[in-house]
């Protein structure tokens, strides 16, 4: 059986909480209450495989940042959550995926970028086609999501999990390939 290790990040109010429990919990918690920091394991089948999600749900708020750079660090997927009803949270999602690159030190990371609360149509400060253009620059995938409809949950949390498989499958390929020419230009040095 796989594990995997997710991490939802975002701006705080968002619903990265709400996501979360109505993935783990299949129920809707309507009263905002900011998170300090959780952790949560649920199994799933995804593509026929039998997986254990470790799913860590940071806060949103500065005050937690070296909390949350911790799970950063040892996260392999990364949930990135806006709300579309609130712009702000989306302007700073570019900021907050350089930082993430920046503390795992790397040039590109499982990402799966998430518009949250499509149910608020009313309300919307985010168009779908801004959320798209952003994920193309990112270069990662993009849902629309309601926690409170349950629309795109669970997609959300399996794509991501795909992106993950995907990361390990090309990461061996990656560094066993670059040994391999070394190893081909020693060859060459020594002949």
């Amino acid at each position: 059986m796989f594990n995997f290790k997710l991490v939802l990040v975002g701006p705080g109010g968002v619903g990265k909480s709400c996501l979360t429990i109505q993935y783990i919990a299949q129920r809707f918690v309507d009263e905002y209450d900011p998170t300090l920091e959780d952790s949560y394991r649920k199994q799933s089948t995804i593509d026929g495989e039998e997986c254990i999600l470790d799913i860590y749900d940071t806060a949103g708020q500065e005050d937690f940042s070296a909390v949350r750079d911790q799970y950063m660090r040892t996260g392999e997927g990364f949930l990135c959550v806006y709300s579309i009803t609130y712009l702000q949270s989306f302007k700073e999602i570019p900021k907050l995926h350089h930082h993430l690159l920046k503390v795992k030190d790397m040039d590109r990371v499982p990402f799966l970028l998430v518009g949250n609360k499509c149910d608020l149509k009313d309300f919307r400060e985010v168009p779908t086609a801004d959320g798209e253009e952003l994920a193309r620059k990112l270069n990662c995938k993009f849902l629309e999501t309601s926690a409170k409809d349950r629309v795109n949950v669970t997609e959300a949390f399996h794509e991501l999990v795909k992106e993950v498989k995907r990361a390990r499958l090309n990461k061996p390929a990656g560094s066993e390939s670059s040994d391999s020419q070394h190893k081909k230009k020693k060859l060459c040095v020594v002949l």
